[in-house]
């Protein structure tokens, strides 16, 4: 029996979601078809217990969640406040997890984020979110950490911002050169004074002293 008639067969179970989800785009039939032939294609039997449930939910499933960046309207409310001072905002320490377009294997690691307001600060809870939010899509760590930061910028109406990443790769660990190692990336908006540039990395150095 070749592929194209096994994925037919199982086009038409009634079991198997047949439209593309309006809330999330996902297209479920296709994910759960494009999964099966993947798992036949390594040798793999689609249909033994340990994977039916792997193609019919948990991939489409997964994929609806790791592709929420995609998607306007799983953005967080960036509700703001009036701003009392203009001194610059700082958090650092935010949990990174992302997919690498080029494989589709996951990167992680963390972020550094930091804000000079204008009129209007955030709630530190949101950056969190904002920053998970990105992070949920096809994408490299140089395009995220840009994102990151020209993203804010326009949210916050901020003139100046800070995002760094330092992110781990299983493309690399994985497969490749088969080596951990860490990736760091630095995007800036506006023109930050030498003073934040340097509490910034201070932030920076402190977290990732604590966290060792």
């Amino acid at each position: 029996m070749s592929d194209d008639t096994t994925l037919d067969d199982h086009s038409t179970d009634e079991s198997l979601p047949i439209q593309t989800d309006p809330a999330t785009g996902i297209d479920h039939e296709k994910a759960q078809r494009g999964v099966r032939l993947v798992l036949d294609a390594i040798g793999e039997d689609p249909d033994r217990a340990g994977l039916t449930d792997t193609w019919q939910r948990r991939i489409p499933e997964m994929l609806e969640t790791l592709t929420e960046g995609d998607r306007q309207a799983a953005k967080p409310t960036m509700r703001t406040f009036e701003a009392t001072h203009r001194d610059l905002v700082v958090k650092t320490g935010i949990p990174v997890y992302s997919l690498c377009e080029h494989h589709m294997l996951p990167y992680h690691g963390t972020a550094h984020v930091a804000y000079r307001p204008d009129d209007e600060v955030v709630g530190l809870s949101k950056l969190i979110r904002y920053v998970r939010w990105q992070s949920r899509r096809l994408t490299v760590q140089e395009e995220l950490t840009r994102d990151i930061a020209r993203g804010l910028a326009d949210e916050l109406d901020a003139g100046t911002v800070l995002v760094e990443i330092s992110a781990t790769h299983m493309c690399e660990a994985m497969r490749g050169i088969e080596t951990e190692t860490t990736t760091t990336t630095r995007e800036i908006v506006g023109e930050p004074t030498a003073a934040e540039r340097e509490r910034f990395t201070d932030a920076i150095a402190r977290t990732d002293g604590e966290t060792r």
